[in-house]
């Protein structure tokens, strides 16, 4: 399977086809309004105005898996988004992205894209302190480390890039607009 053969929830039930998205850039990320790197949300917005009209699709997934930070419901989360950051694209139903219960979109992605660190800096280093107390071989399995990872799929379909939460948003810019 590819990732057009995927589907994730919408938050009223429907599922949203990623086939939709045949022929466009589309950048997946799994979200969280109580976190430190919710702020990307501005970034993220910023990027669909200024790149949505040439091809970008974003499929936003909140997920409450890393510390309950995306409490609340769908309508909560996506009031919270439009009030705070302007948000224009679509949410998807809050879901898992690890773990028994994880969306099959997030087996895939992980497959063609797993973990490759956290980048050098300051916010790099803190995760890495961190996640060392959660799992002590976090490096070695291709988990979703954190709210805001990023994976970025060609017009092909092609899973061609993942950027964690802690990679610079204009590196996520360059790579979205190299692609369109």
């Amino acid at each position: 399977m590819g990732f057009y053969d995927y589907t994730v929830p919408a938050p009223k039930g429907a599922e949203v086809k990623m086939s939709e998205y045949e022929g466009k850039v589309v950048m997946v990320v799994n979200t969280a309004t109580g976190c430190g790197f919710t702020p990307q949300y501005k970034d993220i917005e910023s990027m669909y105005e200024k790149y949505h009209d040439r091809g970008l699709e974003i499929v936003d997934i909140p997920c409450n898996q890393f510390r309950d930070q995306a409490p609340g419901t769908d309508e909560e989360i996506h009031t919270f988004c439009q009030l705070h950051y302007n948000t224009m694209f679509p949410q998807m139903k809050k879901s898992d992205v690890n773990g028994e219960n994880e969306l099959p979109l997030y087996t895939y992605l992980k497959s063609q894209q797993g973990f490759k660190g956290f980048g050098k800096g300051p916010k790099a280093l803190m995760m890495s302190a961190m996640l060392k107390t959660i799992d002590k071989d976090y490096k070695n399995n291709p988990d979703i480390k954190w709210n805001f990872t990023k994976f970025i799929v060609d017009k092909n379909g092609n899973v061609v890039a993942r950027f964690e939460p802690t990679e610079n948003m204009k590196d996520v810019e360059a790579c979205v607009e190299k692609l369109l």
